[in-house]
């Protein structure tokens, strides 16, 4: 693993968590500072644990870091509140905080990155077509069960929703949120497919030269576990296929 690559990741995992504590020094709402930002303390352990054994592409960890950004300052404010949005209200004339769908973009970018990196590298679907469109479905399935959450918590906590479903009055909030996830997925897909498919192609040359047995050295040691070079060739092998440079 490049050394560059693990000190800028480092480096922002601290800012990421720097910015997490300061975003909640002091939220508009403590509960819902909680529920937004609570898909942070998931994905924060998970991409830790499993750097070392299954690393993602750097734009990927980019991405998520962006993301992460973004459910914190909507957070920290609450979407329907967030001085961004209104400063895009007053420049579009919108007669509401657009901030929550700058959140639903977002979670509908980010994941379909995380899900076709996953199904890229597993070689878990074959053709291009194909790929995108189980992108697309994972993502509206992620929305759908977001909205279903969101159901919930309104149940559970009557009025003291309010400010996490943060609908400002919007009959038809669910339906445009999953549009703008919708969106979100296909310009991830049209905008970044051909860079992660390069960076994919390099972290999985990197990881096969890692995992060839020191033979100078008279160890025959793999630093990689042979699941993890396994996943990442069999991902060089999809992609090799695809574009017909199959030997």
């Amino acid at each position: 693993m490049c050394a560059h690559r693990s000190t800028f990741l480092v480096l922002a995992l601290v800012l990421l968590l720097a910015l997490l504590v300061l975003s909640g020094v002091r939220p508009y709402d403590r509960a819902t500072w909680v529920m937004e930002v609570f898909p942070i303390f998931i994905a924060v352990p998970v991409l830790v644990s499993t750097y070392r054994r299954l690393p993602l592409t750097t734009l990927l960890y980019v991405c998520i870091f962006l993301h992460a950004l973004v459910l914190m300052l909507g957070g920290a404010y609450t979407y329907a509140r967030v001085p961004l949005g209104f400063q895009i209200a007053d420049y579009l004339d919108l007669a509401r905080n657009p901030y929550d769908k700058i959140g639903h973009f977002f979670q509908g970018f980010v994941p379909a990155l995380v899900a076709r990196e996953i199904l890229v590298r597993g070689a878990y679907v074959l053709g291009r077509k194909m790929l995108a469109f189980n992108v697309i479905c994972i993502v509206l399935a992620i929305s759908a069960c977001y909205e279903f959450l969101e159901w919930g918590a309104a149940l559970l906590m009557g009025q003291g929703a309010d400010e996490f479903l943060g609908t400002q009055g919007d009959p038809w909030d669910t339906q445009s949120d999953m549009f703008f996830a919708l969106i979100g997925a296909v310009c991830a897909l049209l905008l970044l497919s051909g860079e992660q498919d390069r960076q994919i192609r390099r972290l999985t040359s990197a990881a096969l030269r890692e995992a060839a047995p020191d033979v100078s050295a008279g160890t025959g040691r793999r630093p990689r576990s042979a699941e993890t070079v396994g996943k990442l060739a069999s991902g060089e092998q999809r992609q090799r296929v695809e574009t017909g440079n199959d030997p």
